[in-house]
Formats: C-alpha cells, sequence, structure tokens
C-alpha cells in the first residue's frame, strides 16, 4: 500500500488512475463502443502529458497488431474458399445422430479450427448447419449450441493466432521488455486445457443443458413458431378482411402465432380467434423466417416497416437487387439501448427491418418501438452494397453468407496451401510471424481467393482501434510507477499465499474481470500488473502474463463475456443463467488446471 500511496504523489500517476477508472466505467456500462473508450483514453493520456505521441501510439505500429490486419484477410479467404465445407457435410451426415456426439465433433475437431483462425466466423458459419440438424432430428437447439461456442473458445488459445487477445498480450510483453510470444509459446499448456475442456463438455450431465424446445411447448408454442416477432398490417383488398382469425387462411397455411391486434387505438389480446379482421388491422406475430418470408410473397398482408415502403414485398426486392439476411447485434453494439423508430434505422443503414428475434422472450412493443438489446437478431432486407457496408460494421454482426461470399471450391486447395505455409515459415524458418502473415495476405490476393475491396472487408477497424489503443495503458502504468505501486499492494495480499493459490486468485480475478467488461481490456489493465509478480513468485514474467491471458480467453460464466457465447444466445433461446450454470464446472476446472500447468511449465526456482 505504501508503494501505491507513493506512487500517487505523482500527478502523473494520478492522472492515469483517473482515466483508468473512467475507461472501465465506460467498458462496464457500455455507453461508449469499446474502440471509442479506448481512444478516448489515447486522447487522454496524450493531452494531459502522460505520454508522449509515439509512446502512446506505439501499439498502432506493433508487429502484433500488423499481424492481426494480416490475419483477416487470410481468414476470410479460408471461408470462402469453402475450407470448412467438409466438417459442416460431417456435421449433416447421418454419422452424427445424437447431441453428444455433435458435442464431442464441435470438441475435439472444431475446437482445433479456432487455433488457427477466430472463432466468431467459425461459429457464423456452422450456426446455421447446426440448426438445422437440430430441426431435422427433432432437438432442441439449445441442446447443442452453447457447446459450439464453448469449444472454439477452448481452441482459440491453442496458438498464437487463436485470438486477437493473445496478441495483445504478445503485444504487451514486448512493450515490458520480455520480448513477444512465439507462435506456439503457450501451446503445451493449452493442448491440456483443451483436452480437459473438451472432456468436460462431451461427459457433462445432459440436465446442465436446457431443452428449450420444450420449454417453448409448455406456453403452447411449438420449436419452429417461436422465433421472429414482427408486425403486419391487413391490407384494403386482403382476402383476411371479414374473415376471423380462427378460419383463415393465415394460421390454416402458416405456422404463427397472434401475440396482439391493435386497431386503432385499441389494443387486444389472446384469445383472439373468434375475431374478424379489418383493413388497417395491424398484428404483431411470432413466426419463422421461412414462414414470413412466405406470408410476404402471399399478398394477404404488408409488413409494417420504417419508411415510405412500408408495403415492400419480396418478390420486388429480389428484382431489384435486394438481399434477405440475419443480423445480430454484438456485444458493445451501439445501437443497443434505442428503437428502431429513434435510430432511424431504415435511413441510417439503407435496409428494412422486417423483424426481430430475442431469444427465448416475446417482444410484446410494436416493431418500431422495441428497444433493441445486445443478442436480438434481425431479419433485414437491403440491397447488397447495404449489407456489404454493415459485414464491416462493429454495431451488426451479418450472419448470412450472401452471394459473392459462396465458396471458390477451385481455390481451396491454393488457400489451404498458403495457410499452412504460414504456420510452417516462422516454426521452421528465422522468418518472423508478422512477415509469415503479411506474405500470406499478400498471396491470397494475389491468386484471386480474395479480391481487393473483400481484403478492406475483412479486416476488422473496430478491432484494430482498441487493441492499438489499449496498449497505451501498459505503457502508462509503467511510466508512471502505478503498475509497481498497484503490484506492491496485491503483493501484500498474497503474502503468506503459495505460488499455486497466487496463480489461481490472480487468474479468478482475471476471469471475473472479464465478465464486465472487455477481454482485451481486462489484459490492458491486469498484465503489466501480473508481472510484477514474477520475482516473489520466482517464476519468470511470461509465467504471469499467460496466467492473466488464459483468465481472460477462458471465459464461459455469462453470455457477455465472450462474442460466440452472446452469437448461439438467441438461436439457443437460452436464457442468462443457462450459460452460468453450464459454465461454473468447466470455469472451475480451468481454475484449477491452468495454474498447475503454468507451474509444470515454468516451474518454480
Amino acid at each position: 500500500m505504501a508503494e501505491l500511496i507513493g506512487a500517487l504523489n505523482d500527478p502523473e500517476a494520478l492522472i492515469t488512475l483517473a482515466v483508468l477508472l473512467l475507461a472501465v466505467g465506460l467498458f462496464i456500462s457500455g455507453a461508449l463502443a469499446p474502440e471509442l473508450t479506448g481512444l478516448l483514453s489515447l486522447g487522454l493520456l496524450i493531452a494531459t502529458g502522460v505520454l508522449t505521441p509515439p509512446e502512446a501510439l506505439a501499439g498502432f505500429g506493433s508487429p502484433a497488431l500488423i499481424t492481426l490486419m494480416g490475419l483477416f484477410p487470410v481468414s476470410a479467404a479460408l471461408f470462402k474458399s469453402g475450407a470448412l465445407d467438409r466438417l459442416r457435410a460431417l456435421i449433416a451426415s447421418d454419422r452424427i445422430r445424437s447431441p453428444r456426439r455433435l458435442i464431442a465433433l464441435m470438441a475435439f475437431v472444431i475446437a482445433p479450427v479456432s487455433g488457427i483462425v477466430p472463432n466468431t466466423p467459425v461459429v457464423a458459419s456452422l450456426l446455421p448447419v447446426m440448426e438445422n440438424w437440430c430441426h431435422r432430428r427433432g432437438i432442441s437447439p439449445s441442446r447443442v449450441l452453447l457447446p459450439l461456442s464453448f469449444s472454439t473458445v477452448l481452441g482459440g488459445t491453442l496458438t498464437l493466432l487463436g485470438s486477437s487477445v493473445n496478441l495483445l498480450v504478445s503485444d504487451i510483453s514486448q512493450q515490458l521488455g520480455y520480448g513477444s510470444l512465439e507462435l506456439f509459446s503457450f501451446t503445451l499448456i493449452s493442448v491440456p486445457i483443451w483436452l480437459a475442456g473438451a472432456a468436460y463438455l462431451v461427459l457433462a450431465p445432459r440436465m446442465l443443458l436446457p431443452d428449450r424446445g420444450r420449454d417453448g411447448d409448455e406456453f403452447g408454442l411449438s420449436p419452429r413458431s417461436s422465433g421472429y416477432c414482427t408486425e403486419v398490417t391487413i391490407p384494403l383488398n386482403s382476402e383476411l378482411v371479414g374473415v376471423s382469425l380462427h378460419n383463415s387462411r393465415l394460421q390454416r397455411r402458416f405456422d404463427v402465432d397472434v401475440l396482439e391486434l391493435q386497431r386503432g387505438d385499441e389494443r387486444l389480446l389472446p384469445p383472439l380467434a373468434d375475431r374478424k379482421l379489418r383493413a388497417g388491422d395491424h398484428l404483431l406475430l411470432r413466426v419463422t423466417r421461412e414462414d414470413l418470408l412466405r406470408l410476404q410473397q402471399d399478398h394477404t398482408i404488408q409488413l409494417t416497416t420504417q419508411g415510405r415502403n412500408a408495403g415492400f414485398n419480396l418478390d420486388q426486392g429480389e428484382a431489384s437487387g435486394q438481399r434477405t439476411v440475419e443480423v445480430l447485434l454484438p456485444a458493445g453494439s451501439t445501437l443497443a439501448g434505442a428503437s428502431l423508430r429513434e435510430l432511424r434505422f431504415r435511413q441510417r443503414h439503407n435496409a428494412t427491418v422486417l423483424a426481430l428475434r430475442r431469444g427465448q422472450e416475446t417482444v410484446q412493443e410494436r416493431l418500431g418501438q422495441a428497444v433493441l438489446r445486445e443478442g436480438d437478431v434481425l431479419l433485414l432486407q437491403a440491397p447488397l452494397d447495404s449489407i456489404r457496408g454493415l459485414q464491416a460494421s462493429n454495431d451488426l454482426l451479418v450472419l448470412d453468407r450472401l452471394e459473392d461470399d459462396l465458396p471458390t471450391v477451385r481455390r481451396k486447395p491454393l488457400v489451404v496451401s498458403i495457410a499452412v505455409l504460414m504456420l510452417l515459415l516462422p516454426t521452421l524458418t528465422p522468418v518472423p510471424l508478422v512477415g509469415s502473415v503479411l506474405l500470406a495476405t499478400v498471396a491470397v490476393v494475389a491468386s484471386g481467393c480474395l479480391r481487393p475491396g473483400e481484403l478492406q472487408r475483412a479486416i476488422r477497424l473496430d478491432v484494430i482501434l482498441l487493441l492499438g489503443s489499449l496498449s497505451s495503458f501498459s505503457a502508462a502504468l509503467k511510466t508512471t510507477g502505478l503498475a509497481d505501486g498497484l503490484a506492491g499492494g496485491l503483493e501484500r495480499l498474497l503474502e503468506g499465499w503459495s505460488t499455486y493459490g497466487s496463480l489461481m486468485l490472480i487468474f479468478v480475478g482475471t476471469t471475473l474481470l472479464t465478465q464486465v467488461m472487455s477481454n482485451a481490456a481486462s489484459v490492458a489493465l491486469l498484465a503489466p500488473v501480473a508481472v510484477q509478480l514474477a520475482p516473489t513468485l520466482a517464476l519468470p514474467p511470461t509465467a504471469l502474463l499467460i496466467t492473466v491471458l488464459f483468465g481472460a480467453s477462458q471465459s464461459f460464466l455469462t453470455p457477455v463475456g465472450y462474442q460466440t457465447n452472446l452469437m448461439v444466445f438467441g438461436p439457443g433461446r437460452y436464457r442468462f443463467l443457462d450459460v452460468t450454470r453450464y459454465g461454473l464446472g468447466l470455469t472451475l476446472i480451468m481454475t484449477v488446471l491452468v495454474p498447475a500447468l503454468i507451474l509444470w511449465r515454468y516451474g518454480a526456482s
């Protein structure tokens, strides 16, 4: 504590602490997008003179960040080539007949893929295949989708390229003077962790994963009808006018549930079967994507959308180059907390919202008035160029594959060869990893596996801005002495603890912090402090960095702890505590195993 008080006598340390607390508050509250919070902190540290511009901006020129920029297009080329098509075909085959067998495939086959390519596109690519598998076999998606997310999280620490957080730790290690991490620096630790985690996913009791299909039936809803919520209007010339809902072809031909009928200022709730429909009635429906598009083609209803083109029809849309896609509101989306009307969504994105899906919940508000939340899935209709723009946005994640994104199968051997050479070059030769990745990036574009425009869209600017700005925290904590002061306080807290117990506390602390803020932010804040404990614990600094890395990466307790958890949250119709219940056992295993493996790998001298 004396060290911390001494450090705070320095005005620059006080400023750094204030900026740090402001950033933590913004990360937790989500008032600003994470990358904007990082840039704000960076600007304040420069403006107040805590860091010089070269010191503050060093992260944007770091080899780790350039490596990540190059990795995005290589991964995009792999997906475009159809490199995962064989895996998708295996999931859809008759050999995978039970949820346990599918989970085993995810845990032991899909997870290693995430050690090479980012796990977000892996989940986005396999999610529709998983949902189709569940539909064909009559199994609730909640039985298998959470294991898909957890499998990719486990695989993300197998190599340095598996996650942007891994590369951030490598960058911080180099900034602090300990050298950057190699491609397989922590693989000896991560392989046993992956195998233990995979065994848990396969052997965990089935009761830990809910059956949301049966839960839906308890409310009189079929699993297929508990999908999108949308609002429709009965047009003047519709054959539904004057017909009761019970006798209408709306319910005889389509699998829909009418949740509400709005007639002028009157709001009518179920039961509505005997109500005769009138022209101008607004119906709030729960419907599957397929039936919604069939309804739209049927001309008996009009979708109520924002803007003048309320009666926009699918046939007209396809003829004019429109596409229908699903998009997800990811963690940190600036759209969360506002309604479609407040956002002026149609004007802002040149896209019409057809319907909204929110996990297991029923959206009771009118479509334009529903307040968006993280994890919501929107069904959009938009021109191809607008969807391309959405692909580059960090506020929405496009879940559908577009026609131009379909596999270029003839180039699959070429792009796979490029990726393999990218991994072998730094392993077998003195060529640094960043050089290997940049050569691979040029190769996938020069060979036609990826077009130049696709190269630019593949690079996630929000991730680059976040990681580049967060590295300034490490520099500020070190130069102002705050890292030493905080480490001194932590050292006193751990006085009398064993090395194993100390590593366990650091792991648990990082894991819990990651549940409420970005895992990259957790690493940037804790890594410079943790390495100061290395002499006390008689461990190399790398051991402490890797402890923080695994604590931030192994996120299994909440849906917002990791992006892929949120991606499966809605389609699986999970509740918040479903993730905690299923992930708690895995977190406890990691808490015991990770410190033990780090001690085994590095040993206490």
